[in-house]
């Protein structure tokens, strides 16, 4: 993966391998799909397509818990999870090195991402914004996503970014 200069934001990139596949959801997980699987919508911002907002660390972790736990879900097999911090990197990226997915121009955020500068101070439905090359929205922006936990990370670890962030804040 690159980097790019100029920026006190950048840091130096490393090479990540990953060792397993992975899957990610298209999407955020939004307030409908959170509130059917837990019973409640935490959110501040209501909307039904909304991404759920508001959600620890902790929240995310138990809500990929009874997902998984769903007899249609255990009965296929699938096992939902936070993704790594490399696995979110590696698919915000979609195959680029540049600082955003669609390249290093800030001027274009706004097509891909809701972020300080277009949100009117509020998340928006899932999905309104250009997609990345691999077909997954919101990488950029609307709300931050939990990543798992690592043995050697002491805290949790955000990623993306959000309705109320700067674009440099926002970068892949």
């Amino acid at each position: 993966m690159g980097s790019n200069t100029g920026s006190p934001l950048e840091q130096s990139a490393h090479q990540v391998t990953l060792t397993q596949d992975f899957y990610i959801g298209v999407y955020e997980v939004t307030q409908s799909q959170y509130e059917r699987v837990t019973g409640s919508n935490p959110s501040h911002f209501k909307g039904a397509n909304n991404p759920v907002e508001t959600v620890s660390y902790y929240d995310a972790v138990r809500f990929c818990a009874k997902l998984s736990a769903v007899p249609e879900e255990r009965a296929a097999g699938r096992i939902y999870r936070l993704p790594t911090e490399a696995e979110w990197e590696y698919a915000c990226r979609a195959g680029t090195s540049t600082a955003y997915s669609f390249g290093y121009a800030e001027s274009h955020l706004g097509t891909h991402a809701w972020f300080g500068e277009n949100s009117s101070d509020t998340t928006h439905a899932v999905g309104l914004k250009l997609a990345n090359a691999w077909g997954l929205y919101d990488m950029h922006g609307n709300v931050v996503e939990w990543c798992q936990v690592q043995h050697q990370v002491s805290s949790p670890m955000y990623r993306g970014g959000a309705w109320n962030f700067d674009a440099e804040f926002c970068r892949s």
